[in-house]
């Protein structure tokens, strides 16, 4: 194998694949990067696998020998990031697994294991695809993800439901103290067709439950490669899989049933409250400095006279808070308590000018939307409030 790329291009894929090698691999072949340099096409092909999530991505080069080989993640990436932004050559002898990388500073030989030994990625040729905006797809994941838990013993609800119509995908994700749900319209020209067309057929609906982990990794692809034109989605027996241009993410479907989230967002209320989104957050990032101190519980009092909201916090032996901000207010007057954290989170997904605030009680859900833009739904469980 001899190849020679730019510095930077590998350095940017290497940080993608690398994401999926895991810190404690099964089989020490796992610890590293599959590396293909391809003559005919010119380009180079990286693929990291934890035997869950599968990252792949390809790039141009110029390949004197192709040829395959793994090599260690992160000894390579942190030796290729450290090396200037100019021509890297990286080769290796006949029958050998030690690399050498060559650039203007010098030289570094890394040891590689046989590439035969790496498990191949899953394929998902007989499953349904459909084909996603990718406006939409990053619109839904930057809407839902942060929703999602991080307790690993609840597994189904550490990823997100996506459900797919044929002009419509639906984001949802919840650990138990809130719900994120956001609806996105998918355009025609995305699905090839101007009837929404999914694989010759006039309207396929389905809907997947995918680990947070692979969702995350692929709105960073997404940052780093947009794609091109809209990204094909396929899943068939336990294994989804997304790809576009040069690059391919493969991940194992969660299993179980995920909660009937619907069912949890009240359809009336008699309380409801708009404010300015961004006033609203930076009382809350003050308040919060305080709430730290006592388990991120923040009050608002919704003060119907007044029109004004009034935000508290009340640390005993370190100090309380409060500031008043301007808002619209129907119903009756109400004191409701939330986590600040869960708030600010929810807030800063909104991307709106101002938002609404929908309650019925101090125990019961409230519901925050974004006036105008993106149609979605935070429902945050309110704190117990002890007199």
């Amino acid at each position: 194998m001899k190849l020679t790329c730019p510095q930077s291009e590998l350095n940017a894929h290497l940080s993608l694949v690398s994401r999926a090698v895991p810190s404690n691999p099964s089989h020490p072949v796992l610890a590293n990067v599959l590396m293909h340099a391809d003559e005919d096409k010119q380009e180079i092909s990286l693929t990291g696998f934890d035997l869950s999530l599968g990252v792949q991505t390809s790039f141009s080069a110029q390949v004197e020998e192709g040829g395959l080989l793994t090599l260690p993640a992160k000894l390579l990436s942190d030796i290729v990031s450290r090396l200037p932004n100019e021509e890297i050559t990286l080769s290796t002898e006949a029958d050998s697994s030690l690399a050498t990388l060559t650039s203007a500073l010098g030289r570094y030989q890394v040891q590689g294991l046989d590439a035969t030994e790496y498990p191949e990625l899953p394929t998902v040729e007989s499953g349904e695809a459909v084909y996603l905006p990718v406006e939409q797809l990053i619109e839904g994941l930057r809407g839902a993800l942060f929703a999602a838990s991080t307790d690993e013993t609840k597994q189904v609800l550490t990823g997100v439901h996506i459900a797919v119509a044929a002009d419509e995908m639906e984001f949802a994700a919840t650990d138990g103290h809130r719900l994120s749900v956001v609806n996105t319209v998918k355009s025609d020209a995305a699905d090839g067709s101007a009837d929404g067309v999914v694989d010759g057929e006039a309207e396929t609906a389905f809907d997947v439950t995918v680990p947070g982990k692979a969702l995350r990794e692929l709105e960073r692809m997404l940052q780093l490669h947009p794609a091109g034109e809209a990204i094909a989605l396929r899943f068939d027996q336990g294994q989804l899989l997304f790809q576009w241009d040069n690059q391919r993410l493969t991940s194992r479907l969660l299993e179980g049933q995920y909660p009937n989230y619907r069912q949890l967002i009240p359809r009336q209320f008699s309380r409801q409250m708009t404010v300015e989104r961004k006033l609203l957050i930076g009382a809350l990032e003050r308040i919060s400095v305080l709430a730290d101190k006592k388990n991120n519980i923040v009050k608002f009092s919704l003060d119907t006279a007044g029109q004004e909201v009034v935000i508290s916090v009340d640390a005993p032996d370190v100090g309380s808070g409060r500031e008043v901000l301007p808002a619209q207010i129907s119903g009756d007057s109400l004191d409701i308590a939330f986590n600040v954290r869960y708030l600010l989170e929810g807030l800063k997904a909104l991307n709106t000018g101002e938002v609404q605030m929908q309650c019925n009680t101090a125990t019961s859900p409230a519901i925050l939307t974004p006036l105008g833009g993106l149609k979605m739904t935070y429902l945050v469980m309110p704190i117990q409030i002890r007199s």
